[in-house]
């Protein structure tokens, strides 16, 4: 994909193929980023995928945390259906939640890409058991202080689950940042559209045939993830090997 982005049109079809480029040719990432509104579509994706993971988190460490720490009525039941979202695939909810959103007149708007997926039930099940770790000593010294559970959560859940946070983030922003289906369904129009849209219609617009604009916006759509996870990886390591609570 790099190669070809920076080849020239003569190059991507020469065979055998050509895995180095004679003279880079770096104008390629400036016809893809001229084929549309990137910088529009760019925006588009850095506002869903981070809305998306905030509100996540939002969502996602109160219940993890209930579901890990307290007794309550029914939490085995809950926590099925938490298992269950997890199981069924975006696929089959699609068009009652597209028609929910049409209704309220959403459509039109980023909040369809953001509004299906503030619950992240993975992410509630892999933080539950990365809390059920921690050792309930710990936070009944904290609650013998007056902490109160929010401050438990923010002082000592939190820091002692970074790992697994990160891991979650990590999978979400992957999920999310190249998610073409749900966008595909949810638009209509280029003001909404994500960054996965405009690199797909870079073939209709320059082309079946000019691979080397077609794979210099894949590589603009790849770096984000590549970065994310140079940034993450030592987090995502220290989450699935245990190395027990100092």
């Amino acid at each position: 994909m790099i190669s070809t982005s920076l080849q020239t049109f003569e190059e991507t079809m020469a065979f055998p193929p050509t895995w180095i480029p004679s003279v880079p040719q770096w104008i390629n990432f400036v016809d893809a980023m001229k084929a549309g509104p990137f910088l529009t579509y760019a925006k588009n994706s850095v506002i869903i995928t981070f809305s998306i993971i905030c509100v996540q988190m939002m969502v996602m460490i109160p219940a993890a945390y209930a579901f890990a720490k307290y007794k309550f009525f029914g939490k085995e039941i809950l926590f099925g259906m938490v298992l269950l979202a997890f199981m069924i695939p975006g696929q089959v909810t699609f068009i009652p939640v597209y028609l929910m959103l049409a209704d309220l007149g959403l459509i039109k708007s980023l909040w369809p890409q953001i509004i299906p997926f503030m619950s992240n039930a993975f992410g509630i099940f892999l933080l539950r058991q990365y809390f059920m770790q921690i050792p309930q000593e710990i936070i009944e010294s904290a609650r013998l202080d007056n902490a109160s559970e929010f401050k438990i959560i923010r002082k000592i859940m939190i820091p002692m689950s970074l790992p697994a946070l990160a891991t979650i983030a990590l999978f979400s922003f992957v999920s999310h940042w190249n998610d073409y289906f749900w966008p595909l369904v949810m638009t209509d129009s280029a003001a909404v559209r994500p960054l996965t849209m405009g690199i797909a219609m870079l073939r209709e617009t320059e082309g079946i045939s000019n691979w080397h604009i077609i794979m210099a916006g894949n590589v603009v759509l790849v770096v984000p993830i590549l970065l994310v996870y140079l940034m993450a990886s030592k987090q995502i390591v220290k989450a699935f090997v245990y190395s027990g609570i100092k």
